[in-house]
C-alpha cells in the first residue's frame, strides 16, 4: 500500500517498508493480489534492454573506466562514416562526462570525484565500472513528434530491500547521456538512475540530405525513419525543397525547432522517467500474483527517489517536484538550476547590506541582454587580466577585424551606450551587466563566454523554442550550418554528422555546425563574421537587437515568445520535499540573483513553515567545471575556481541521509572555498581543504537568512 505523503516526507526509511521490500527480493508476495498490476505507461514505446558485465562494458563508463574517461582522445569508431550504436553510446558517455567536469587530476578528478571514488568519497585504485542493465524508450503521444528519450539504468548492486532511485535529466540541450556525471552518484550507491533528454538532442535533422537521428544515434532517411525519428523538423516535401533551394546546407536541432516548447514539459518528462524507473524495477523485483503477473510493490511509500541534475536538468528536477501530485519524488538535490520565476514573484534579494535591484528575470531575458553587451564588456580594462581576455581582444578586437569594438559602437548608435571611446564603452557595458543582476564575481567570466559564443547560441535556441518557431521561419534571420574560415556557409565535413549524437551539445556552435546570420550584407555568414547593412562586422548587432525585442517588444513575434515563456514559469511550491540547491556565486550563465536566490525566497513565501529548502551558495564557483580543466586554453580558471560538482555530490549525500536515516539537512549557507591560486594554467593540485564540507549549522557570517519572500546573503 502507498504511504501517505505526510508520512513519506517526515520519516526516514521505515522498517515496515524494508520488510516488504525484503519479501520482494525473495520473490514473496507481501501484498498478495491486492497490489495493482505493474503496467507499462501508455506513453512509452518499445523498450530496448542491454545488460553490461561491468568489465568489457558498463553503465557509467561504457567500458572505458576512470582511465579511459580521463583520456582526451575520444574512443574511435571502426568506420567514422558509419559508427555503430554501441560505438556512439561509448563516445556519448566519454563526451558528456568530460563536458561536465574538470577531468584533470590537479583539479580533483580521481581524488574528489570520478568513477574510482567510492560512495563514501574515498579514492580507490579501481576503474569504477558499474555492471547492470540499461533500458531505453521513447515517451510520445502517438504522433512521433515528441519522442522524448527516456533511459533507466539499474546497477547489479541495486538492493530491493533498500530501494532508491535518482533522476539525472540531461543538462543544456544534450542527448540522454548528458546527465551521466550526475547519474554516477546513484550508480555508486546502488540506486537506479532515471534519465530524460527532455526533448533535446545533440543530433540534428540534416535538411539538405533529409536524414534524421534514431533513438540510438544512428541515422536514417526521414522517409525510412518515419515516426521512429528522434527528431524530424516536420517540413512537407514541398517546404523542404523550397527551403533547401533558398538556404542550402542547413540543419535543424530539436531543442530549437521541434515546435513543442519542450521546456514547458521538462517537469513532466522528468516525472515520466521516474515512472519508467518504477515500471522497470517492478518488472525485475516486484511481487507476483497467482497468475505470475508482476505487481507494483516498489512504490513511493518504500522507495527513496531524489530528483537531481544540473543546469537545465536541475531546473527540470525542480519543475518535476512542483508538479509531483503523486508523491513520486522524495527529495531534491540540484546544482546551478535554470529556474524561470513568475513575472512578478514579489520577492527581494539582499547581498550584505545592499538589495539587488534586478532579480528573477527569465533565462531568455537575461541571456538576450548578455548577448547584446557581453562582447563589448569583455574589452573593459578592468577585466583585462581575466581568463581569455587577452586572447579575446586579439581575436575579436584586432585592427584587421575589430568585431567587438564595432559592437560597442553599434550599441552607442542604437542609443544603448553613451561613452565615446572603446574602453569607456566597454566599462559602461560591463556596468550594464552588473546593474542587470550579474554578481561582481561574474566579471572575470564574460570574455571567455563571449569568445565561445555562449550567449548568442543559447539566445537563438531558446527564442526559437519558446516561440515554437519552425526552422523555415529563420527567426531573426538565424540558421545553423557549417561554415568556411571566411564565414561563408559550406557543406559539413562528411565525418562530422554520423557521430553528432555523441559529440554535439544541441546548441550550435557544436560539432562543426555554427550559428549563421542569413541577413548579412555580403550574404549568409557565420554570425560573428557577418556584415551589417552598413558594411561593418559588428557581431550581428541587428540580430541581437531582434532577439532582445522578442523579450521586450509588443509585436506579434514578441507576444508569441512571451506566451511561451509564461508556460515555463515555476511556482515555488516544492510540496514540502526536503531540497538542497547548490549554486556557484560567480555563475555568469545562470546568475544567482535571477535563479536560485529568488527561487528560495519564493519557496518560503509559498510554503511558509512547511518549506524544507536549503540553499547553498558556493564562493569561487561558476557554471562550467569543464572550463577549469582546460588550463592551456583558459588559464586562470584553474587558479580562481573550484569544482561545483563536489557540492552536488554533497547535496545528494545530505538529502539521501535525511531521507534514509533522518539526519538533519544542512542549513542555508555560503561555503567559503579556497581557490588553488598559483600561476594561471599551472595551479597547484586541489586538496580537500580547498572545498570544505557543508556545515549542518553554519557560522553566523556564513548563514543565509530566508524569510517569506526575502533572502539575505552574507558578503
Amino acid at each position: 500500500m502507498k504511504m501517505s505523503m505526510m508520512k513519506a516526507r517526515v520519516r526516514p526509511f521505515v522498517p515496515a517498508a524494508v520488510a516488504a521490500a525484503v519479501l520482494v527480493a525473495c520473490g514473496g508476495s507481501s501484498d498478495g493480489d491486492s497490489a495493482a498490476l505493474n503496467t507499462k505507461p501508455a506513453y512509452l514505446g518499445t523498450v530496448s534492454e542491454a545488460t553490461y558485465d561491468g568489465s568489457t562494458n558498463d553503465l557509467l563508463t561504457a567500458g572505458l573506466g576512470a582511465t579511459g574517461l580521463a583520456a582526451a582522445v575520444p574512443p574511435a569508431s571502426a568506420d567514422p562514416l558509419k559508427p555503430t550504436a554501441a560505438e556512439l553510446r561509448r563516445l556519448a558517455i566519454h563526451t558528456n562526462y568530460r563536458a561536465m567536469l574538470d577531468m584533470t587530476a590537479a583539479g580533483g578528478y580521481g581524488l574528489l570525484y570520478g568513477p574510482n571514488v567510492d560512495a563514501q568519497g574515498k579514492a580507490t585504485a579501481g576503474e569504477g565500472k558499474v555492471a547492470g542493465t540499461e533500458y531505453i524508450a521513447f515517451a510520445d503521444d502517438g504522433t512521433g513528434r515528441k519522442n522524448v528519450t527516456l533511459m533507466v539504468q539499474v546497477p547489479t548492486s541495486f538492493n530491493p530491500a533498500k530501494p532508491c532511485m535518482i533522476t539525472a535529466t540531461t543538462s543544456g540541450s544534450r542527448g540522454v547521456y548528458g546527465g551521466i556525471s550526475t547519474g554516477e552518484w546513484g550508480l555508486k550507491r546502488g540506486c537506479a538512475v532515471a534519465y530524460s533528454d527532455k526533448g533535446t538532442s545533440g543530433a540534428p535533422h540534416d535538411l539538405q540530405n533529409d536524414t534524421v537521428p534514431l533513438i540510438d544515434g544512428t541515422r536514417a532517411t526521414a522517409a525510412a525513419a518515419g515516426k521512429s525519428a528522434a527528431f524530424n523538423a516536420g517540413l512537407t516535401s514541398t517546404e523542404l525543397a523550397a527551403f533547401n533551394t533558398a538556404t542550402p546546407n542547413r540543419f535543424a536541432f530539436k531543442h530549437a525547432h521541434s515546435g513543442q516548447n519542450s521546456e514547458k514539459d521538462w517537469g513532466t518528462t522528468t516525472l515520466q522517467a521516474v515512472e519508467f524507473g518504477y515500471y522497470v524495477l517492478n518488472q525485475r523485483y516486484g511481487n507476483t500474483n497467482a497468475a505470475g503477473q508482476r505487481l507494483k510493490t516498489l512504490t513511493p511509500g518504500n522507495t527513496i527517489v531524489i530528483a537531481s541534475s544540473i543546469s537545465n536538468g536541475g531546473g527540470a528536477a525542480i519543475a518535476a517536484a512542483e508538479q509531483d501530485t503523486q508523491g513520486l519524488i522524495s527529495g531534491v538535490a540540484v546544482s546551478e538550476p535554470a529556474l524561470e520565476l513568475p513575472a512578478n514573484p514579489g520577492v527581494t534579494v539582499r547581498r550584505g547590506s545592499t538589495e539587488v535591484a534586478v532579480t528573477g528575470k527569465t533565462l531568455v531575458d537575461f541571456t538576450t541582454y548578455a548577448n547584446l553587451y557581453q562582447a563589448c564588456a569583455s574589452l573593459a580594462p578592468s577585466v583585462s587580466t581575466s581568463p581569455f581576455a587577452a586572447a579575446f581582444a586579439a581575436g575579436f578586437a584586432s585592427a584587421a577585424l575589430p568585431i567587438a569594438p564595432n559592437r560597442c559602437v553599434a550599441l552607442k548608435t542604437a542609443g544603448l551606450l553613451s561613452a565615446s571611446t572603446t574602453a569607456a564603452q566597454a566599462e559602461e557595458a560591463l556596468q550594464k551587466l552588473r546593474a542587470y543582476g550579474w554578481e561582481p564575481e561574474s566579471n572575470d567570466l564574460h570574455a571567455s563566454l563571449a569568445a565561445f559564443e555562449v550567449a548568442p547560441a543559447v539566445a537563438v535556441t531558446f527564442a526559437n523554442s519558446l516561440s515554437r518557431s519552425s526552422v523555415k521561419d529563420h527567426l531573426c534571420g538565424f540558421s545553423y550550418a557549417a561554415t568556411a574560415t571566411t564565414g561563408a556557409v559550406a557543406p559539413l565535413a562528411a565525418a562530422a554528422l554520423p557521430g553528432m549524437f555523441a559529440t554535439g551539445n544541441g546548441v550550435p556552435p557544436s560539432g562543426g555546425i555554427n550559428l549563421v546570420n542569413n541577413l548579412g550584407k555580403l550574404g549568409p555568414a557565420r554570425d560573428f563574421l557577418s556584415f551589417s547593412d552598413t558594411g561593418v562586422a559588428d557581431w550581428n548587432t541587428a540580430g541581437a537587437l531582434c532577439l532582445r525585442n522578442l523579450v521586450t517588444g509588443t509585436d506579434a513575434a514578441a507576444k508569441k515568445l512571451q506566451a511561451g515563456v509564461d508556460e515555463t514559469r515555476r511556482n515555488g511550491n516544492l510540496r514540502g520535499k526536503p531540497t538542497v540547491i547548490v549554486h556557484g556565486r560567480a555563475d555568469a550563465l545562470l546568475p544567482v540573483s535571477h535563479t536560485s536566490r529568488p527561487y528560495a525566497a519564493l519557496n518560503r513565501k509559498v510554503e511558509g513553515a512547511a518549506s524544507r529548502l536549503s540553499y547553498v551558495e558556493v564562493a569561487n564557483a561558476q557554471h562550467f567545471d569543464g572550463f577549469i580543466g582546460l588550463p592551456t586554453v583558459l588559464p586562470g580558471y584553474d587558479t580562481r575556481y573550484v569544482p561545483l560538482h563536489v557540492y552536488l555530490n554533497h547535496a545528494l549525500d545530505a538529502v539521501y541521509e535525511h531521507l534514509a536515516n533522518g539526519k538533519a539537512l544542512p542549513a542555508s549557507q555560503v561555503v567559503r572555498t579556497v581557490p588553488r591560486g598559483g600561476t594561471p594554467g599551472s595551479a597547484p593540485a586541489i586538496t580537500a581543504a580547498n572545498v570544505p564540507p557543508l556545515a549542518t549549522v553554519p557560522a553566523a557570517a556564513n548563514a543565509i537568512a530566508i524569510t517569506a519572500g526575502a533572502i539575505s546573503i552574507p558578503d
